[in-house]
């Protein structure tokens, strides 16, 4: 472990963080990601500008992320351990978003059995980038469950893999590149070159977790369908990482997804995903149920490590 936090401390940090999130959610007034949104866009106008922008990407990347990382690493190193164990738990809360997750995704299955559209439309506007003024119930249902599946390994099995890996700095580590990839990685005039290193970077702290977490959702639903339509449809996707994951949990709850999509006010053909009936509304609450699930079920392999580690150093 890069962290050099025994085994039994990262599964009672771990379990720390994630009750954390569950208890508390997203701090919206005093989150640190919303003053690292200010600094990302004050960086972006200085520096996305004229010639050379896939090198003044890499250098807006340098100094969105590094002195964050440099930061907590240095905090965390410096105290004494029972204050650095509670940090450590407390960044892991920070980057974590599994209640979120459940926050801006449920609401939207309730509102459309409630056949409430225009709610439903509303509260999907606000977790995807597609257009959802004229969606059906069936484009919000299929809308809520990709955003559940994608961010499942976004906002919980990603932060929770590098924070196994490196701790609390790993976990802001992974959760400050996947924001900048978020804002920066779009293949449009504006970001092409400047957001190319935020894109391969978020790639690359994504390889691991992404297929971890497609397996996760193929271990908790139809098996054999999750591989094979992460087999066969994964690869079609734009995203390395997200085909996998997408392709596994369709394939685990037995639906399809992708498919047409308005972005922009142009009409998007996504390749297919998963096999079954298109999601529904109850859908989206399956797919919760599976990130949550298997948020559970990596909680109890580190403490399985955890309990095996205590046996053998007592042996």
């Amino acid at each position: 472990m890069l962290n050099g936090i025994a085994w039994p401390w990262l599964a009672l940090l771990m379990a720390a963080g994630i009750a954390l999130d569950l208890l508390l959610g997203e701090a919206r007034r005093w989150h640190p990601l919303v003053g690292f949104g200010r600094l990302i866009q004050a960086i972006e106008a200085r520096l996305n500008r004229n010639a050379g922008r896939r090198l003044r990407g890499v250098v807006a990347w340098s100094l969105a992320v590094l002195p964050g990382v440099w930061l907590a690493d240095w905090v965390v190193s410096t105290l004494p351990w029972p204050l650095a164990a509670s940090l450590h738990a407390l960044l892991l809360y920070f980057c974590l978003g599994l209640r979120s997750l459940r926050d801006h995704t449920v609401p939207i299955a309730r509102a459309l059995a409630a056949g409430e559209l225009a709610q439903a439309r509303r509260m999907t506007s606000y977790i995807v980038s597609r257009d959802t003024s004229a969606a059906d119930e069936g484009a919000l249902a299929k809308a809520g469950v990709e955003s559940l599946l994608e961010n499942g390994n976004d906002a919980v099995f990603g932060t929770l893999f590098w924070f196994l890996l490196a701790g609390g700095p790993g976990a802001v580590l992974f959760r400050l590149a996947n924001t900048l990839d978020a804002m920066w990685g779009y293949r449009n005039t504006r970001f092409l070159y400047f957001g190319w290193a935020a894109a391969r970077i978020d790639d690359a702290l994504n390889w691991v977790p992404a297929r971890l977490t497609a397996w996760s959702y193929a271990w908790l639903g139809d098996r054999r369908r999750a591989r094979a339509c992460w087999k066969a449809q994964a690869p079609a996707w734009s995203s390395p990482n997200a085909g996998p994951v997408m392709a596994a949990g369709a394939g685990a709850l037995g639906v399809t997804l992708g498919g047409a999509a308005i972005y922009d006010g142009q009409l998007e053909q996504r390749p297919p995903l998963g096999a079954g009936p298109p999601a529904q509304g109850a859908d989206i609450v399956r797919a919760w149920r599976l990130v949550a699930g298997a948020t559970g079920v990596w909680l109890a392999l580190v403490w399985l490590v955890a309990l095996l580690y205590l046996g053998v150093s007592h042996a």
